[in-house]
């Protein structure tokens, strides 16, 4: 990796970035329940979900891979 990619890949590291995000009330219930349980942060919730559930985010295919006879609508 070249000194530019590194430096681009320690900066994605540690940005902190304010993004909002919108969930159903009574998911976002769930996750503050979660985190009160488990004394984390939203933040740290979503983030700890999304690591253990990306594995099988990848094995959905992607809109462009579902045939049209399949597609809604």
């Amino acid at each position: 990796m070249g000194d530019k990619e590194n430096l681009k890949y320690e900066a994605s590291k540690t940005d902190k970035r304010k993004q909002s995000l919108y969930f159903p009330e009574a998911m976002l219930q769930e996750i503050k329940e979660e985190a009160a349980r488990l004394d984390r942060s939203l933040s740290w919730i979503v983030q700890r979900a999304w690591k253990i559930a990306r594995p099988d985010l990848r094995k959905l295919p992607s809109v462009n891979e579902i045939p049209d006879d399949e597609t809604d609508g």
